[in-house]
């Protein structure tokens, strides 16, 4: 019986979406100026010449760049073998949820909250509930801010006072940060979890726990223990139709939390993308007859992309690309593959937030040749056919 992995390089979007300007993101994109980058010469950090990703283009990815942005791909001009396609998203986000959500075939349909560019950022009762729930007198930041910066400014109060380290950015989120040993990490935890409903009643996307380590002698290092607490889908996902069809939907990486837990059999984290990997290479072999493998690789985003590090982000791609033979070596017959993304994340781009991006859909194991523009929602729709599990009502079967 035919089982699918899909797969999600997080924030590997490919420029083009026609809807940019109104997200102040016209002419990002993610893999075309990493491609031009690496082929001027201008991200040779660990690295050198032209992006080096033979395997992801054989499929299709240089092509899908070209076909939704017409930008020129120096260094990924494989004739394809594969299937590909480029993705437009409908949902009015650029964040994590509405691209997974629109994936698994649900369209975000309301408006997210996204918290003023102000000092304090959050309302007064949020900050209050915080406290409470925290057994604090007051938090820190209450700003718009980039994680590892704001750790670094606030970790010396933090660690003093046990006030929590609060903070947003140009996605739908209220992360907390906090050091898993002064404040404890379990508490992080809990704390962010019984914000969760509050937060969401506003339209909010996320709770993002996000403990670190260190002094302020060593300096401080976010952990592998994030967590995020996601609003739940408005309506079934692709996982909830697979799961009652009495498949098996295995969820690697966050995954499990994106989708609040509903629809997944089995959930594996990992301290990294390269832990993550194993996994999915794991179930290559492990993965039962019918099922999906639904993963998501997060390191492209939260190293690379937020850190606008081009020549970090170039490297990622080639040491996921290195890989990829192992994954396509163990797909049995009738196993379709597909490598796709959430949104963008530019690491070129003015700022440090995601980037309104179209995504390259590329597939192995579908036969050859352009599938042209589609939507989000058609991969969704693609996988249920491909499983033969009842699909959602939106979406066309791409193969």
């Amino acid at each position: 019986m035919a089982r699918v992995f899909l797969t999600v390089l997080d924030s590997v979007g490919c420029g083009g979406a026609p809807d940019a300007a109104e997200f102040g993101d016209e002419g990002s994109n993610t893999l075309g100026h990493i491609i031009a980058a690496c082929a001027e010469g201008r991200a040779e950090d660990g690295r050198s010449g032209v992006l080096r990703v033979p395997n992801l283009d054989a499929l299709g990815l240089g092509a899908a760049v070209r076909l939704a942005s017409g930008c020129q791909t120096p260094g990924l001009d494989a004739v394809p073998v594969g299937r590909w396609a480029a993705a437009t998203e409908v949902s009015r986000g650029k964040d994590t949820p509405s691209g997974h959500w629109e994936l698994a075939g649900v369209p975000v349909p309301w408006d997210w909250h996204y918290f003023p560019e102000t000092e304090p950022a959050f309302p007064a009762d949020l900050t209050k509930r915080v406290c409470q729930l925290a057994g604090v007198e007051g938090i820190l930041g209450n700003c718009h801010a980039s994680g590892i910066p704001i750790i670094n400014r606030h970790a010396a109060a933090h660690n003093q006072s046990g006030w929590p380290i609060c903070y947003t950015s140009a996605d739908s989120v209220f992360q907390i940060a906090a050091h898993e040993e002064h404040f404890g990490l379990q508490r992080l935890i809990d704390l962010c979890r019984d914000l969760g409903p509050f937060v969401h009643a506003l339209k909010v996307g996320r709770v993002i726990a996000r403990p670190f380590l260190g002094s302020e002698t060593e300096g401080y290092k976010r952990t592998v223990n994030r967590r995020d607490f996601a609003i739940a889908p408005p309506s079934p996902t692709l996982c909830d139709r697979v799961s009652e069809a009495g498949r098996k939907v295995y969820g690697v990486g966050k995954i499990g939390d994106i989708f609040s837990g509903r629809g997944l059999s089995i959930s594996f984290k990992g301290e990294g993308d390269v832990s993550l990997f194993d996994h999915l290479a794991g179930l290559m072999t492990g993965a039962d007859d019918g099922s999906l493998v639904f993963s998501n690789f997060v390191e492209f985003d939260t190293l690379y992309g937020h850190q606008r590090d081009v020549s970090g982000y170039a490297r990622a791609l080639e040491w996921f690309d290195g890989r990829l033979p192992e994954l396509l070596g163990w797909m049995r017959a009738g196993d379709l593959m597909i490598f796709t993304a959430d949104h963008g994340n530019d690491p070129t781009w003015t700022g440090t937030d995601h980037t309104r991006e179209r995504v390259p859909v590329v597939m192995a194991g579908a036969g050859t040749g352009e599938i042209g523009h589609c939507g989000f929602v058609d991969v969704a729709a693609t996988v249920a056919a491909h499983l033969g599990v009842r699909a959602g009502p939106e979406g066309r079967n791409l193969l």
